[in-house]
């Protein structure tokens, strides 16, 4: 690839990130009940509200306890793989534009279940 198409492919490769960062950001807390049933609805519908994380008894879900650090550190690395994706040199064809959307649910299932054993979760 040349430096002139490098360049003239950014906007379709930040505009790829942006929607697949979106759609992670909108459906996160969704995925946090998907994965550990603890009670967070959707953003538009009390979000964490009804996490057990406001339970007094365990368990508490692991990507909401101590301000939700757990779960903004998922978040990140979904991110990150998403940017890794979206903006590595070559082709954005499908396959990597497929990837690219993918990263939320793969990226976050591996973070959930490395955080929920980590934190006995499960036990």
């Amino acid at each position: 690839m040349t430096a002139a198409s490098i360049k003239s492919a950014l906007p379709a490769r930040f505009a790829a990130l942006g929607g697949a960062v979106g759609i992670a950001h909108i459906f996160f807390i969704q995925y946090c009940d998907f994965l550990f049933d603890c009670g967070c609805q959707p953003l538009w519908a009390g979000a964490a509200e009804h996490c057990n994380v406001h339970a007094a008894m365990p368990p508490h879900c692991p990507w909401c306890v101590e301000g939700g650090a757990s779960g903004w550190i998922a978040f990140g690395l979904i991110v990150a793989a998403q940017a890794a994706l979206a903006l590595w040199p070559g082709r954005l064809g499908r396959g990597r534009l497929a990837a690219l959307f993918l990263a939320f649910p793969v990226v976050g299932a591996v973070a959930g279940v490395a955080t929920g054993l980590s934190q006995g979760y499960w036990n």
